[in-house]
């Protein structure tokens, strides 16, 4: 097992880690235990960070080049590299999730996040046009980037390193400062990031990190303030439309990567056992909780109770435990409020006539573990599409399995959601692979696998999935002010 966490968490406003008057609990979801206390910042010292973050811009961070700007970057990612097991200890405290999971994925991701964006802010390249004068001179336009200002970016509990540095990293790399929150479900790692800041040499005010809730807390106060230029937030819908309407008088540019209730869809050609295996991966990765899970799954009729049978047994391998357990799958839900939402979809899909293929409960595992936020992994059959667990966003280890009979059928079954954000598509059929991919309504559509992901991409999604996208050139075109220069020849 990694290494242990700081049992009390500060904020980080212009170069000091400072306490507050208020403080809450932050909860281990395997057993309910105290990880540690965080302080939570008030309205002052939010205002005190964005201030900070303002001074910062014109004083020695402004002044360096792109190069020199990338290579504090990359000693961010040094940084985290040199402390890579405190990283894990921090994830799997506040989350549970799986030790081989946070060492695979969040922080080599977390690492990956800031070195492609300060390799990109140095070959990041911009337009240059010639146009024809009256007086047969010409003049040149080019476009150069400049730092929007301060970034306010609030960020989920879910993948908590990975989606924070995902919106940092671009961030400082386009030269921006950041006053930044994590979620209150999981601010250990995002702490331990402000130390590494902090011994990275990068100046005070450049990054700032506030603890605290959504209303009446740290992330209102920060979405409210005058003085940031830009507002990125990760996080549910509903969340996201408020942010927006608190952000409209000012203005404000904003990016957002909001809920999804994706689909996934196996045509009759499919690789079977590949279809299974990616079905399973892209429904129960990180109990379900990732914005990118299916949970809706479309099966071509023919294949249909193969299919759900050969996904039940598989699901019934999963091993769901301590985070350092040998072989284990899953670990909890986030936390025990989290917990009672999907057991209540759990209950409603009963209520709406579901047939529960599998799980549908709480593991019993007689020692502390019962006291954590567990749930088991569960399919369910037989429900129409206006189920609310077929339309509502659960955000648990779920899945609906429904069976389809032609291709326009299951792309306007897909399509009918208040949701687009993405899909994943299971077939062999290379033609049908390009139709289908075109006509479905997401930001972002895999074929024969789910979450393989190039950072040079595009990413977002429509509808209530979010506004906007980052990623790659999209990323460094939200956090840049782009200005034309027109020179007279």
């Amino acid at each position: 097992m990694p290494g242990t966490v700081p049992c009390q968490l500060l904020n980080y406003v212009d170069g000091n880690f400072v306490t507050s008057v208020s403080s809450f609990a932050n909860i281990n979801p395997v057993n309910g235990e105290l990880v540690s206390n965080v302080f939570e910042a008030d309205a002052k010292q939010v205002s005190d960070a964005v201030v900070a973050a303002q001074k910062a811009l014109k004083g020695p961070w402004g002044k360096l080049s792109v190069h020199d700007r990338a290579a504090v970057i990359h000693k961010i990612a040094d940084g985290i590299q040199a402390r890579f097991e405190e990283f894990v200890a921090a994830e799997v405290a506040d989350t549970g999730r799986p030790v081989h999971q946070a060492r695979t994925l969040d922080i080599p991701r977390a690492i990956a996040n800031f070195r492609t964006f300060a390799d990109l802010a140095k070959t990041s390249n911009t337009d240059l046009f010639e146009m024809a004068t009256a007086d047969g001179a010409g003049a040149l336009n080019y476009t150069v980037r400049k730092p929007l200002g301060v970034i306010g970016i609030i960020s989920p509990w879910n993948l908590p390193l990975l989606l924070f540095t995902w919106k940092v990293a671009p961030a400082l790399a386009c030269g921006n400062t950041v006053v930044a929150k994590p979620s209150e479900e999981s601010p250990s790692s995002a702490t331990l990031l402000a130390e590494v800041m902090h011994d990275a040499g990068v100046p005070p005010g450049v990054f700032n990190l506030i603890h605290g809730f959504g209303k009446d807390s740290a992330g209102e106060f920060l979405t409210q303030h005058p003085g940031i230029s830009a507002l990125t937030f990760t996080g549910e819908s509903k969340t996201g439309s408020a942010i927006m309407k608190s952000v409209a008088d000012g203005v404000k540019e904003v990016s957002f990567e909001l809920g999804g209730k994706n689909a996934a869809v196996v045509f009759a050609d499919a690789d079977f056992d590949a279809a299974v295996a990616g079905v399973l991966r892209s429904s129960f990765t990180n109990s379900g909780q990732v914005c990118l899970c299916s949970e809706r799954v479309y099966v071509h009729r023919s294949i249909f109770d193969k299919f759900v049978a050969a996904l039940k047994i598989e699901t019934e391998k999963l091993i769901v435990g301590y985070p350092d357990q040998e072989g284990v799958s899953m670990g909890p839900l986030i936390s025990h409020g989290h917990r009672d939402k999907v057991l209540s979809y759990y209950q409603l899909a009963v209520e709406e006539g579901a047939t529960i293929v599998t799980g549908g409960g709480v593991p019993q595992f007689n020692d502390e573990r019962d006291q954590g936020a567990y749930v088991l992994p569960t399919i369910w059959t037989g429900l129409s599409d206006q189920a609310r667990c077929v339309t509502e966003e659960i955000f648990g280890p779920v899945c609906h399995i429904s069976p389809f009979d032609d291709e326009d059928e299951v792309i306007g079954r897909v399509n009918d959601s208040d949701y687009g954000l993405a899909c994943a598509i299971w077939t062999t059929n290379l033609s049908r692979a390009h139709r289908v991919s075109r006509q479905i309504h997401v930001g972002l559509v895999w074929v024969n696998t789910w979450y393989l992901r190039d950072l040079r991409t595009p990413f977002g999604g429509v509808k209530l999935s979010g506004l906007g996208r980052e990623g790659g050139r999209f990323s460094m075109d939200f956090y840049s002010d782009i200005a034309n220069i027109c020179i007279k020849l």
